[in-house]
């Protein structure tokens, strides 16, 4: 059963929502752009690009991350035992939440490694444990709930899978269903309304930008605004 990472089954928060929002755009983690389009790996013609690595360059925008993080924690879950990363975007910031709460880190490949102990899961994560996945981005979904089921197969419980960002495209979330809950610290919604009141975009390129969410492997920004 498909649903949408939106606001029906993911917590947003709303004034941190807006402030990550407007940090991203500002360093330019998220760049938006109309008139020239970003070609994904998919093939998909996009109007934005999200590179959340750059955070780490910022220690005022990595540390409220961190917090954010933390909080949400605290909030959801109370006690957990181990911070998972997922490779790559997550692992650092995965980090800077093990090392705020004092406990256990480990990450998750997105392959077994091809050589030594052909690892997929670094570090240790043992059956029973409270583990918590911290991604950067969560698009489709695919690599992030691929995460979510090693770390259950290694006997663990996730308790939830935690991202800086989302697109909030429709992903098959049957997976966390009844074990672990997702939640974003902001998404693509509070970011149009915080780039718009940042003058980022003008309030005639919403509905483009809107359109692609919706369909974005046949979004045509040219198309749309004739």
């Amino acid at each position: 059963m498909a649903s949408s990472l939106s606001k029906n089954n993911m917590k947003i928060r709303e004034e941190s929502a807006l402030k990550i929002a407007e940090y991203l755009l500002r360093i330019k983690a998220i760049k938006l752009n109309l008139k020239t389009p970003f070609t994904w790996a998919s093939g998909w013609n996009s109007p934005i690009y999200c590179d959340n690595r750059i955070t780490l360059s910022h220690p005022v925008i990595r540390n409220y991350i961190r917090q954010q993080f933390v909080q949400l924690i605290s909030d959801e879950f109370g006690d957990v035992d181990v911070i998972a990363g997922v490779a790559t975007g997550g692992i650092a910031h995965g980090v800077l939440v093990a090392q705020e709460l004092g406990i256990p880190f480990a990450y998750v490949r997105g392959a077994q490694k091809g050589h030594g102990l052909t690892n997929q899961i670094e570090g240790v994560i043992e059956s029973g444990q409270r583990v918590i996945l911290i991604e950067d981005l969560i698009s489709t979904g695919g690599s992030s709930l691929a995460a979510v089921e090693t770390v259950m197969n290694a006997g663990a419980n996730v308790k939830g899978l935690l991202a800086i960002f989302t697109y909030g495209f429709p992903i098959n979330s049957a997976l966390c269903r009844n074990t672990c809950k997702i939640f974003a610290l902001s998404d693509y919604d509070h970011l149009l309304q915080q780039a718009l009141a940042d003058k980022y975009i003008r309030e005639e390129e919403l509905t483009v930008l809107k359109q692609w969410r919706h369909d974005p492997a046949n979004w045509n920004a040219k198309t749309i605004m004739q």
